[in-house]
Protein backbone atom coordinates (compact mmCIF):
# COMPACT_ATOMS: atom_id res chain seq x y z
CA UNK A 1 0.00 0.00 0.00
CA UNK A 2 1.18 3.23 -0.67
CA UNK A 3 2.19 5.76 1.95
CA UNK A 4 0.15 8.47 2.08
CA UNK A 5 2.45 11.83 1.74
CA UNK A 6 -0.63 14.15 3.30
CA UNK A 7 -3.14 13.15 5.72
CA UNK A 8 -5.68 15.57 3.71
CA UNK A 9 -5.57 17.26 0.64
CA UNK A 10 -7.89 20.10 -0.41
CA UNK A 11 -8.77 21.31 -3.78
CA UNK A 12 -9.82 24.55 -4.66
CA UNK A 13 -8.66 27.80 -2.43
CA UNK A 14 -12.21 29.77 -2.05
CA UNK A 15 -13.40 30.92 1.19
CA UNK A 16 -14.80 26.96 1.93
CA UNK A 17 -11.71 25.04 0.70
CA UNK A 18 -9.21 27.36 2.79
CA UNK A 19 -11.75 26.88 6.10
CA UNK A 20 -11.57 23.16 5.29
CA UNK A 21 -7.82 23.40 5.53
CA UNK A 22 -7.42 25.27 8.32
CA UNK A 23 -9.68 22.82 10.26
CA UNK A 24 -7.88 20.14 9.52
CA UNK A 25 -4.58 21.61 9.91
CA UNK A 26 -5.62 23.27 13.50
CA UNK A 27 -6.51 19.42 14.09
CA UNK A 28 -3.34 18.47 13.90
CA UNK A 29 -3.04 16.86 10.09
CA UNK A 30 -0.75 17.38 7.39
CA UNK A 31 -2.88 18.98 4.87
CA UNK A 32 -1.67 20.74 1.07
CA UNK A 33 -4.21 22.78 -0.51
CA UNK A 34 -3.93 22.85 -3.88
CA UNK A 35 -5.46 25.81 -6.12
CA UNK A 36 -5.62 25.50 -10.27
CA UNK A 37 -5.15 29.29 -10.86
CA UNK A 38 -2.18 31.36 -10.21
CA UNK A 39 -3.29 33.24 -6.97
CA UNK A 40 -5.50 31.76 -4.23
CA UNK A 41 -8.99 32.87 -3.61
CA UNK A 42 -11.61 31.27 -5.27
CA UNK A 43 -14.50 34.38 -5.08
CA UNK A 44 -11.87 36.29 -2.96
CA UNK A 45 -9.66 37.92 -5.78
CA UNK A 46 -8.86 41.87 -6.68
CA UNK A 47 -7.09 43.03 -9.26
CA UNK A 48 -6.97 45.96 -11.24
CA UNK A 49 -10.01 45.42 -14.00
CA UNK A 50 -9.99 48.87 -15.88
CA UNK A 51 -7.65 51.29 -15.18
CA UNK A 52 -4.06 51.48 -13.54
CA UNK A 53 -4.21 52.40 -9.81
CA UNK A 54 -8.16 51.28 -9.40
CA UNK A 55 -8.23 47.71 -7.18
CA UNK A 56 -11.86 46.04 -8.21
CA UNK A 57 -13.56 42.67 -6.26
CA UNK A 58 -13.48 40.09 -9.45
CA UNK A 59 -16.33 38.94 -7.16
CA UNK A 60 -17.85 38.94 -3.86
CA UNK A 61 -17.14 42.25 -2.27
CA UNK A 62 -19.41 43.05 0.86
CA UNK A 63 -19.22 40.33 3.89
CA UNK A 64 -21.68 40.86 5.97
CA UNK A 65 -21.72 36.19 6.46
CA UNK A 66 -17.76 37.04 7.36
CA UNK A 67 -18.61 38.71 10.46
CA UNK A 68 -20.78 36.06 11.83
CA UNK A 69 -19.15 33.28 10.70
CA UNK A 70 -18.77 31.10 13.54
CA UNK A 71 -15.45 30.14 12.24
CA UNK A 72 -13.78 32.74 10.92
CA UNK A 73 -14.84 34.66 14.01
CA UNK A 74 -12.42 32.07 15.54
CA UNK A 75 -9.33 32.80 13.92
CA UNK A 76 -6.73 35.40 14.60
CA UNK A 77 -7.22 36.68 11.23
CA UNK A 78 -6.73 40.43 12.34
CA UNK A 79 -3.04 39.24 13.05
CA UNK A 80 -2.36 38.22 9.44
CA UNK A 81 -3.47 41.92 8.05
CA UNK A 82 -6.93 41.95 7.48
CA UNK A 83 -8.76 44.41 8.35
CA UNK A 84 -12.73 45.53 7.84
CA UNK A 85 -14.13 48.85 7.74
CA UNK A 86 -17.58 49.09 8.74
CA UNK A 87 -19.51 51.88 6.61
CA UNK A 88 -22.28 54.03 8.72
CA UNK A 89 -24.88 53.07 6.56
CA UNK A 90 -24.73 49.08 5.13
CA UNK A 91 -26.78 49.00 2.79
CA UNK A 92 -29.46 51.90 0.80
CA UNK A 93 -32.80 51.50 -1.20
CA UNK A 94 -33.59 54.51 -3.33
CA UNK A 95 -37.07 55.18 -4.69
CA UNK A 96 -37.95 57.07 -7.74
CA UNK A 97 -39.11 60.10 -5.99
CA UNK A 98 -35.55 61.13 -4.61
CA UNK A 99 -36.12 58.58 -0.89
CA UNK A 100 -34.44 55.71 0.18
CA UNK A 101 -34.49 53.02 3.05
CA UNK A 102 -31.48 52.22 4.76
CA UNK A 103 -29.60 49.85 6.93
CA UNK A 104 -27.96 51.02 9.41
CA UNK A 105 -26.06 49.38 12.72
CA UNK A 106 -28.68 50.86 14.87
CA UNK A 107 -32.03 48.99 14.68
CA UNK A 108 -34.03 51.85 16.31
CA UNK A 109 -32.27 54.02 13.82
CA UNK A 110 -33.46 51.96 10.93
CA UNK A 111 -36.83 51.40 11.70
CA UNK A 112 -37.12 54.84 12.49
CA UNK A 113 -37.06 56.05 9.39
CA UNK A 114 -39.91 53.22 8.25
CA UNK A 115 -42.81 55.65 9.45
CA UNK A 116 -46.24 53.04 10.21
CA UNK A 117 -43.72 49.99 9.59
CA UNK A 118 -41.70 51.56 12.66
CA UNK A 119 -43.22 48.62 15.39
CA UNK A 120 -43.61 45.59 12.47
CA UNK A 121 -39.77 46.11 11.93
CA UNK A 122 -38.67 46.31 15.65
CA UNK A 123 -40.88 43.20 16.34
CA UNK A 124 -39.48 41.03 13.18
CA UNK A 125 -35.97 42.05 13.95
CA UNK A 126 -35.14 42.77 17.63
CA UNK A 127 -35.73 38.89 18.36
CA UNK A 128 -33.57 37.71 15.83
CA UNK A 129 -30.74 40.58 16.34
CA UNK A 130 -30.69 39.17 19.97
CA UNK A 131 -31.01 35.89 19.31
CA UNK A 132 -27.80 35.53 16.42
CA UNK A 133 -24.96 34.44 18.22
CA UNK A 134 -26.93 31.65 19.86
CA UNK A 135 -28.86 30.25 15.92
CA UNK A 136 -25.30 31.69 14.24
CA UNK A 137 -24.11 27.77 14.44
CA UNK A 138 -27.53 26.32 13.64
CA UNK A 139 -28.91 28.33 10.26
CA UNK A 140 -24.58 28.23 8.83
CA UNK A 141 -24.36 24.34 8.94
CA UNK A 142 -26.34 20.90 8.08
CA UNK A 143 -29.76 20.07 9.01
CA UNK A 144 -29.79 18.55 12.60
CA UNK A 145 -31.20 18.62 15.78
CA UNK A 146 -30.60 22.66 16.99
CA UNK A 147 -28.66 23.72 20.19
CA UNK A 148 -31.21 26.10 21.09
CA UNK A 149 -34.62 24.72 19.86
CA UNK A 150 -36.76 27.07 20.88
CA UNK A 151 -34.48 30.38 19.20
CA UNK A 152 -34.34 28.17 16.24
CA UNK A 153 -38.09 27.41 16.18
CA UNK A 154 -38.86 31.39 16.53
CA UNK A 155 -36.65 31.54 13.82
CA UNK A 156 -37.69 29.13 11.41
CA UNK A 157 -41.77 30.20 11.83
CA UNK A 158 -40.51 33.53 9.45
CA UNK A 159 -37.68 32.42 7.75
CA UNK A 160 -39.10 29.38 5.88
CA UNK A 161 -41.92 31.32 4.39
CA UNK A 162 -41.88 33.29 1.10
CA UNK A 163 -40.40 36.61 1.01
CA UNK A 164 -43.28 37.90 -0.96
CA UNK A 165 -45.55 36.33 2.24
CA UNK A 166 -43.66 38.17 4.53
CA UNK A 167 -44.01 41.16 2.70
CA UNK A 168 -47.12 41.64 3.12
CA UNK A 169 -46.53 42.75 7.17
CA UNK A 170 -44.94 46.05 5.94
CA UNK A 171 -47.37 48.45 4.26
CA UNK A 172 -44.82 51.12 3.97
CA UNK A 173 -43.02 51.54 0.59
CA UNK A 174 -39.70 51.85 1.97
CA UNK A 175 -40.44 48.93 4.37
CA UNK A 176 -41.28 46.82 1.78
CA UNK A 177 -38.48 48.03 -0.84
CA UNK A 178 -36.36 47.70 1.86
CA UNK A 179 -37.52 44.14 2.36
CA UNK A 180 -37.43 43.04 -1.41
CA UNK A 181 -33.65 44.17 -1.59
CA UNK A 182 -32.68 41.60 1.03
CA UNK A 183 -34.94 39.26 0.25
CA UNK A 184 -33.20 39.41 -3.67
CA UNK A 185 -29.95 38.23 -2.39
CA UNK A 186 -31.31 34.78 -2.54
CA UNK A 187 -31.22 34.37 -6.08
CA UNK A 188 -34.49 33.37 -7.22
CA UNK A 189 -38.53 34.07 -7.38
CA UNK A 190 -39.48 36.06 -4.32
CA UNK A 191 -42.27 34.07 -3.77
CA UNK A 192 -40.63 30.76 -3.08
CA UNK A 193 -40.28 29.35 0.03
CA UNK A 194 -37.36 30.14 2.35
CA UNK A 195 -36.56 33.27 0.27
CA UNK A 196 -37.01 34.96 3.65
CA UNK A 197 -34.25 33.37 5.63
CA UNK A 198 -31.51 35.07 3.52
CA UNK A 199 -32.73 38.44 3.67
CA UNK A 200 -33.77 37.73 7.67
CA UNK A 201 -29.96 37.08 8.35
CA UNK A 202 -28.58 39.47 6.23
CA UNK A 203 -30.69 42.40 7.75
CA UNK A 204 -29.97 41.00 11.59
CA UNK A 205 -26.22 40.71 10.40
CA UNK A 206 -26.01 44.26 9.41
CA UNK A 207 -27.76 45.46 13.27
CA UNK A 208 -25.32 42.74 14.92
CA UNK A 209 -22.19 44.04 13.53
CA UNK A 210 -22.43 45.64 10.02
CA UNK A 211 -21.77 45.05 6.20
CA UNK A 212 -17.91 45.32 6.19
CA UNK A 213 -15.56 46.33 3.22
CA UNK A 214 -12.22 44.88 3.84
CA UNK A 215 -9.40 46.95 3.13
CA UNK A 216 -6.96 46.29 0.24
CA UNK A 217 -9.95 44.18 -1.35
CA UNK A 218 -11.67 41.18 -0.65
CA UNK A 219 -8.23 39.14 -1.97
CA UNK A 220 -7.05 40.53 1.97
CA UNK A 221 -9.49 37.90 3.40
CA UNK A 222 -8.16 35.36 1.07
CA UNK A 223 -4.26 36.13 1.74
CA UNK A 224 -5.18 36.21 5.85
CA UNK A 225 -6.87 32.97 5.79
CA UNK A 226 -3.77 31.20 3.81
CA UNK A 227 -1.11 33.41 5.65
CA UNK A 228 -2.58 31.70 8.94
CA UNK A 229 -3.04 28.39 7.33
CA UNK A 230 0.54 28.30 6.66
CA UNK A 231 1.48 29.52 9.81
CA UNK A 232 0.02 26.15 11.17
CA UNK A 233 2.09 24.45 8.89
CA UNK A 234 0.40 23.97 5.80
CA UNK A 235 1.28 23.90 2.60
CA UNK A 236 -0.31 25.61 -1.09
CA UNK A 237 -0.06 25.04 -4.07
CA UNK A 238 -1.08 27.24 -6.95
CA UNK A 239 -0.95 26.56 -10.81
CA UNK A 240 -2.52 22.59 -10.20
CA UNK A 241 -5.44 22.32 -11.93
CA UNK A 242 -7.03 18.79 -10.66
CA UNK A 243 -9.30 16.98 -13.38
CA UNK A 244 -8.89 13.60 -11.83
CA UNK A 245 -8.30 12.65 -8.15
CA UNK A 246 -5.34 10.04 -9.44
CA UNK A 247 -3.69 13.80 -9.92
CA UNK A 248 -3.40 14.65 -5.84
CA UNK A 249 -0.23 12.94 -4.04
CA UNK A 250 -1.57 10.23 -1.80
CA UNK A 251 -3.64 11.14 1.24
CA UNK A 252 -6.35 9.49 3.86
CA UNK A 253 -8.50 12.25 2.79
CA UNK A 254 -9.77 14.59 -0.02
CA UNK A 255 -11.91 17.83 0.05
CA UNK A 256 -13.39 19.18 -3.12
CA UNK A 257 -14.07 22.75 -3.23
CA UNK A 258 -16.12 22.61 -6.46
CA UNK A 259 -19.53 21.87 -7.21
CA UNK A 260 -21.64 18.66 -8.38
CA UNK A 261 -20.79 18.97 -12.07
CA UNK A 262 -16.90 19.48 -11.67
CA UNK A 263 -17.13 16.63 -9.28
CA UNK A 264 -18.69 14.67 -11.18
CA UNK A 265 -15.79 15.15 -13.93
CA UNK A 266 -13.26 14.74 -11.22
CA UNK A 267 -14.25 11.38 -9.18
CA UNK A 268 -17.70 10.67 -11.18
CA UNK A 269 -15.88 7.05 -12.00
CA UNK A 270 -15.60 6.53 -7.99
CA UNK A 271 -19.32 7.01 -6.87
CA UNK A 272 -22.41 5.18 -6.39
CA UNK A 273 -24.85 4.75 -9.36
CA UNK A 274 -27.32 6.53 -7.13
CA UNK A 275 -24.94 9.21 -5.95
CA UNK A 276 -24.35 10.26 -9.85
CA UNK A 277 -27.64 10.41 -10.32
CA UNK A 278 -28.42 12.68 -7.63
CA UNK A 279 -25.49 15.18 -8.40
CA UNK A 280 -26.75 14.97 -12.40
CA UNK A 281 -29.84 15.90 -10.80
CA UNK A 282 -28.97 18.73 -9.23
CA UNK A 283 -30.28 22.48 -9.91
CA UNK A 284 -28.04 25.83 -10.33
CA UNK A 285 -29.87 28.60 -10.59
CA UNK A 286 -29.66 32.39 -12.02
CA UNK A 287 -26.77 33.76 -13.22
CA UNK A 288 -24.98 37.02 -13.15
CA UNK A 289 -24.01 39.55 -15.29
CA UNK A 290 -21.15 41.57 -13.79
CA UNK A 291 -19.93 45.23 -14.24
CA UNK A 292 -17.00 46.95 -12.49
CA UNK A 293 -16.63 50.81 -13.34
CA UNK A 294 -13.53 53.37 -12.94
CA UNK A 295 -14.94 56.50 -12.11
CA UNK A 296 -14.42 60.36 -12.44
CA UNK A 297 -15.95 60.88 -8.80
CA UNK A 298 -18.46 59.28 -6.18
CA UNK A 299 -21.70 58.27 -7.72
CA UNK A 300 -24.52 61.38 -7.51
CA UNK A 301 -27.29 59.57 -6.01
CA UNK A 302 -30.43 61.39 -5.73
CA UNK A 303 -30.97 60.29 -2.04
CA UNK A 304 -28.18 61.03 0.34
CA UNK A 305 -28.15 58.08 2.39
CA UNK A 306 -26.97 56.26 -1.27
CA UNK A 307 -23.88 58.48 -0.98
CA UNK A 308 -22.97 57.43 2.42
CA UNK A 309 -23.52 53.73 2.07
CA UNK A 310 -21.27 50.64 1.27
CA UNK A 311 -24.08 48.81 -0.56
CA UNK A 312 -26.74 50.18 -2.53
CA UNK A 313 -30.08 47.45 -3.95
CA UNK A 314 -31.70 49.05 -7.27
CA UNK A 315 -34.82 47.93 -8.50
CA UNK A 316 -37.39 50.03 -7.19
CA UNK A 317 -40.42 48.77 -5.24
CA UNK A 318 -40.99 45.81 -3.53
CA UNK A 319 -43.46 44.80 -6.84
CA UNK A 320 -40.54 46.18 -9.35
CA UNK A 321 -38.06 44.04 -7.97
CA UNK A 322 -40.26 40.46 -7.70
CA UNK A 323 -41.58 40.59 -11.28
CA UNK A 324 -38.30 41.14 -11.91
CA UNK A 325 -36.73 37.83 -10.23
CA UNK A 326 -39.83 35.77 -11.42
CA UNK A 327 -39.24 36.86 -15.31
CA UNK A 328 -35.68 36.06 -15.16
CA UNK A 329 -35.98 32.89 -13.60
CA UNK A 330 -38.36 32.16 -16.33
CA UNK A 331 -35.53 32.92 -18.50
CA UNK A 332 -36.04 36.43 -19.56
CA UNK A 333 -34.05 39.54 -19.64
CA UNK A 334 -35.81 42.70 -18.14
CA UNK A 335 -35.41 46.00 -18.87
CA UNK A 336 -35.40 47.26 -15.18
CA UNK A 337 -33.43 44.77 -13.20
CA UNK A 338 -32.89 44.43 -9.29
CA UNK A 339 -29.09 45.71 -9.54
CA UNK A 340 -27.00 44.91 -6.47
CA UNK A 341 -23.78 47.62 -6.58
CA UNK A 342 -21.01 48.52 -4.06
CA UNK A 343 -18.92 51.35 -3.83
CA UNK A 344 -15.92 50.56 -1.89
CA UNK A 345 -13.55 53.44 -2.08
CA UNK A 346 -15.84 55.50 -0.29
CA UNK A 347 -14.62 54.07 2.66
CA UNK A 348 -11.27 52.18 1.54
CA UNK A 349 -9.37 54.67 -0.30
CA UNK A 350 -6.79 52.27 -1.45
CA UNK A 351 -8.98 51.28 -4.20
CA UNK A 352 -8.41 53.97 -6.45
CA UNK A 353 -6.40 57.14 -6.81
CA UNK A 354 -7.29 59.89 -5.03
CA UNK A 355 -10.52 61.86 -6.63
CA UNK A 356 -11.47 58.75 -7.99
CA UNK A 357 -13.96 56.25 -7.14
CA UNK A 358 -14.72 52.39 -7.94
CA UNK A 359 -18.12 50.95 -8.37
CA UNK A 360 -19.18 47.26 -8.60
CA UNK A 361 -22.57 45.77 -9.58
CA UNK A 362 -24.46 42.94 -10.81
CA UNK A 363 -27.78 42.09 -12.34
CA UNK A 364 -29.63 38.86 -12.04
CA UNK A 365 -29.92 36.79 -15.66
CA UNK A 366 -30.76 33.62 -17.09
CA UNK A 367 -28.50 31.01 -16.32
CA UNK A 368 -26.13 30.70 -19.05
CA UNK A 369 -27.00 34.21 -20.60
CA UNK A 370 -24.82 35.59 -22.58
CA UNK A 371 -26.05 38.73 -23.25
CA UNK A 372 -24.50 42.28 -22.53
CA UNK A 373 -26.80 43.88 -19.98
CA UNK A 374 -24.43 46.76 -19.73
CA UNK A 375 -26.63 49.92 -20.75
CA UNK A 376 -29.65 48.39 -18.96
CA UNK A 377 -27.85 48.21 -15.34
CA UNK A 378 -25.90 51.84 -16.20
CA UNK A 379 -29.29 52.86 -17.01
CA UNK A 380 -30.64 51.83 -13.84
CA UNK A 381 -27.77 53.17 -11.75
CA UNK A 382 -28.48 56.42 -14.00
CA UNK A 383 -32.41 56.60 -12.50
CA UNK A 384 -31.47 56.75 -8.75
CA UNK A 385 -28.01 59.12 -9.76
CA UNK A 386 -28.82 61.33 -12.46
CA UNK A 387 -25.06 62.17 -14.16
CA UNK A 388 -23.51 58.74 -12.99
CA UNK A 389 -22.82 57.99 -16.74
CA UNK A 390 -20.86 61.24 -17.47
CA UNK A 391 -18.25 59.70 -14.72
CA UNK A 392 -17.63 56.44 -16.32
CA UNK A 393 -13.92 56.47 -17.27
CA UNK A 394 -13.38 52.61 -17.03
CA UNK A 395 -15.40 49.68 -17.42
CA UNK A 396 -14.69 45.69 -17.19
CA UNK A 397 -17.68 43.47 -17.56
CA UNK A 398 -18.32 39.72 -17.18
CA UNK A 399 -21.33 37.83 -18.62
CA UNK A 400 -22.34 34.07 -16.81
CA UNK A 401 -19.84 32.37 -19.63
CA UNK A 402 -16.61 35.07 -18.57
CA UNK A 403 -17.71 34.24 -14.86
CA UNK A 404 -17.81 30.50 -15.57
CA UNK A 405 -14.60 30.63 -17.26
CA UNK A 406 -12.78 32.42 -14.28
CA UNK A 407 -14.12 30.74 -11.57
CA UNK A 408 -15.47 27.14 -12.57
CA UNK A 409 -17.94 26.67 -9.45
CA UNK A 410 -19.90 29.21 -11.38
CA UNK A 411 -21.65 27.00 -13.80
CA UNK A 412 -23.85 29.26 -15.99
CA UNK A 413 -23.01 31.85 -14.28
CA UNK A 414 -24.88 31.12 -11.19
CA UNK A 415 -22.27 32.00 -7.91
CA UNK A 416 -24.39 30.57 -4.91
CA UNK A 417 -23.42 27.25 -6.28
CA UNK A 418 -26.69 25.72 -6.65
CA UNK A 419 -30.09 27.44 -6.20
CA UNK A 420 -30.87 27.38 -2.56
CA UNK A 421 -34.82 26.64 -3.26
CA UNK A 422 -36.73 24.43 -0.22
CA UNK A 423 -36.02 21.17 -2.40
CA UNK A 424 -31.68 21.66 -2.26
CA UNK A 425 -31.68 24.13 1.14
CA UNK A 426 -30.40 21.14 3.39
CA UNK A 427 -30.33 18.34 1.13
CA UNK A 428 -27.49 20.18 -1.37
CA UNK A 429 -25.79 18.30 -3.37
CA UNK A 430 -27.50 15.22 -2.32
CA UNK A 431 -30.21 13.61 0.01
CA UNK A 432 -27.53 11.78 2.53
CA UNK A 433 -27.05 11.28 6.15
CA UNK A 434 -24.28 14.12 5.94
CA UNK A 435 -24.49 16.37 2.49
CA UNK A 436 -20.36 16.42 2.56
CA UNK A 437 -19.55 13.12 2.11
CA UNK A 438 -19.84 11.54 -1.04
CA UNK A 439 -20.21 7.73 -1.63
CA UNK A 440 -16.59 6.97 -2.40
CA UNK A 441 -14.77 6.14 0.64
CA UNK A 442 -12.27 9.24 1.67
CA UNK A 443 -13.69 11.72 -0.29
CA UNK A 444 -15.59 14.76 0.54
CA UNK A 445 -17.05 17.98 -1.21
CA UNK A 446 -17.03 21.29 0.58
CA UNK A 447 -18.37 23.93 -1.37
CA UNK A 448 -21.20 25.98 -1.20
CA UNK A 449 -22.97 23.33 -3.27
CA UNK A 450 -23.30 22.00 0.28
CA UNK A 451 -25.10 23.77 3.50
CA UNK A 452 -24.96 26.28 4.28
CA UNK A 453 -24.65 27.21 0.78
CA UNK A 454 -23.76 30.59 -0.98
CA UNK A 455 -22.27 33.27 0.98
CA UNK A 456 -18.22 34.02 2.33
CA UNK A 457 -17.94 32.36 5.57
CA UNK A 458 -16.26 29.13 5.18
CA UNK A 459 -18.68 26.86 7.39
CA UNK A 460 -19.37 24.52 4.30
CA UNK A 461 -15.59 23.85 4.13
CA UNK A 462 -15.43 23.80 8.47
CA UNK A 463 -18.40 21.02 8.53
CA UNK A 464 -17.00 18.99 5.43
CA UNK A 465 -13.45 19.27 7.54
CA UNK A 466 -15.76 18.21 10.59
CA UNK A 467 -16.70 14.89 8.89
CA UNK A 468 -14.30 14.06 7.29
CA UNK A 469 -12.27 14.00 10.67
CA UNK A 470 -14.61 11.91 12.59
CA UNK A 471 -15.07 9.52 9.89
CA UNK A 472 -11.47 9.09 8.65
CA UNK A 473 -9.20 10.27 11.60
CA UNK A 474 -11.61 9.16 14.32
CA UNK A 475 -11.18 13.11 15.75
CA UNK A 476 -14.04 14.96 16.86
CA UNK A 477 -14.32 18.91 16.92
Amino acid sequence: MQQSEYDAVVVGSGPNGLAAAIAMQQAGLSVLLVEGKETIGGGLRSAELTLPGFVHDICSAIHPTAVISPFFSSLPLAQHGLQFIYPEVAAAHPFDDGSAAVLKKSIQETAQLLGSDEQTYLQLLQPLVKDLPQLAPDILGPLRFPKHPLVMARFGLNALTSATFLAKRFHTQKARGLWAGMAAHAIQPLSNLTTSAIGLVLLAAGHAQGWPVPVGGSVAIAKALAAYFVSLGGKIETNFYVQKLNQLPPSRAVLLDVTPKQLLDIAGDQFSALYKWQLQHYQYGMGVFKIDWALDGAIPFTAAECRQAGTVHLGGTFEQIAAGEKATAAGQHVQQPYVLLAQQSLFDTSRAPQGKQVAWAYCHVPNGSQQDMTDIIENQVERYAPGFKKLIIGRHTMHTAQMQAYNPNYIGGDINGGIQNIQQLYTRPALRWSPYKTSARGVYICSSSTPPGGGVHGMCGFHAAKRALRDVFDIKL
